[in-house]
C-alpha cells in the first residue's frame, strides 16, 4: 500500500518543565527537545517507522531546520520526494511547553501567510492519502485525480478550508474541539446523549465515516449503526504534543493493513496514549514491540 501525506511540516522545540511558568519570569531549563513536528508529518514518521512504504508532501526552508526535518524522514523510510526545500522561506517553527505535571502542552507556532507549496504531479498512484488541510488546494486536485484513493483528514481546525475539505474525503478524523465548534454543540460526558446528538449532527454535515479524538476519553465512533465511545488506556501524560497526530498515523496504519474497524480505533487509542508519557511530538512515537507489549492482540 502507497501512503501520501499532505501538509503542515514545522521544527518544534520543546522546552518541558515541572509545572507551567510564571508570567514575567527569568526560568533557567535543565533541558529542550528539538525534533520534526506537524499532524500529517509526525504521521509519516509514524507510518515510516512501522515501516510502511510513505511519501511527505509539504514545503520547509532550505535551511538548517529543514534540512534536519529531511533527515529525520529519511533515517525513518519516508520518502521525501515531494518535500520541497524552497530557499524563499524559513522552516516553520513552534516553540512548545510541556507541563510535566498534567501533560498539557502549550504551542506558538510561525508560519509566514505566504507559505504554499508548488503544485506537484505523483509518479505514483497513492492507495491511502492523509492530509491535515494545509495545502487544501493541492490536496483537492489530488483528491480529485485519483477517486480511488481512501482519503482522510486529521481535521484540527474548524475553518472554513478544512471543513469543506472534509466533505470531501471519505473518513474525518477530527479533534473534539472542532467537532463542537461545526456543530455548535458542547460534550458533557455525565450526559452520554450530547455525544450521539454531537455525533449525528456531524454525519449530517459530513456524509462520511468521522471518529471524533477525545484525548484521554478515548475516540467516538460508529459501528454497527450505534454511535460508540471506546475508552483510551491509562498513563502517566508527560507531554501530549502529537498524540492527535500519532492516533492518525496509527489510524491510516490500520486502514492500509485491512484490520477490523474496532481494531484500528483501539490501535489508534493506544498509540495516542502511549506518546503522551514521553517528551516531545515526532520523538513520542512508539515503536510496534512498544505497541504489542499492551496491545496484546495487535497482529
Amino acid at each position: 500500500m502507497k501512503i501520501l501525506c499532505i501538509g503542515h511540516i514545522a521544527y518544534d522545540i520543546t522546552i518541558p518543565l515541572e509545572q507551567f511558568p510564571i508570567e514575567n519570569t527569568k526560568n533557567r531549563v535543565p533541558s529542550r527537545v528539538e525534533c520534526g513536528g506537524g499532524p500529517a508529518s509526525n504521521a509519516a514518521y509514524l507510518l515510516g517507522k512501522w515501516g510502511m512504504e510513505v511519501y511527505i508532501a509539504g514545503v520547509i526552508g532550505r535551511d538548517l531546520y529543514g534540512g534536519r526535518i529531511k533527515e529525520e524522514f529519511e533515517n525513518i523510510g519516508v520518502k521525501t520526494t515531494y518535500l520541497e526545500m524552497n530557499q524563499e522561506h524559513q522552516t516553520t517553527s513552534s516553540f512548545i511547553i510541556a507541563n510535566k505535571s498534567n501533560g498539557s502542552r502549550t504551542v506558538f507556532t510561525y508560519r509566514p501567510s505566504t507559505i504554499k507549496m508548488k503544485p506537484i504531479e505523483l509518479n505514483f498512484e497513492p492507495d491511502i492519502i492523509l492530509t491535515d488541510g494545509q495545502e487544501i488546494e493541492m490536496t483537492k486536485e489530488i483528491i480529485k485525480k485519483y477517486p480511488n484513493a481512501i482519503s482522510i483528514i486529521d481535521a484540527g481546525r474548524a475553518n472554513p478550508e478544512i471543513i469543506e475539505l472534509a466533505k470531501l474525503v471519505n473518513y474525518t478524523v477530527c479533534s473534539k474541539e472542532f467537532a463542537e465548534t461545526v456543530t455548535e454543540m458542547k460534550i458533557d460526558y455525565d450526559k452520554p446523549n450530547t455525544l450521539i446528538d454531537l455525533y449525528k449532527k456531524m454525519e449530517s454535515i459530513f456524509k462520511n465515516n468521522i471518529v471524533v479524538t477525545l484525548e484521554s476519553k478515548g475516540a467516538l465512533y460508529k459501528y454497527g449503526n450505534q454511535a460508540k465511545l471506546m475508552p483510551s488506556i491509562k498513563v502517566n501524560a508527560v507531554d501530549s504534543t502529537g498524540a492527535g497526530d500519532l492516533f492518525h498515523g496509527a489510524f491510516v496504519y490500520g486502514i492500509a493493513k485491512n484490520m477490523p474497524y474496532e481494531e484500528i480505533i483501539k490501535l489508534s487509542n493506544v498509540t495516542g496514549a502511549l506518546s503522551v508519557t514521553k517528551i516531545g511530538g515526532r520523538y513520542s512515537a512508539p515503536s510496534i514491540e512498544e505497541i504489542k507489549e499492551v496491545y496484546h492482540d495487535f497482529r
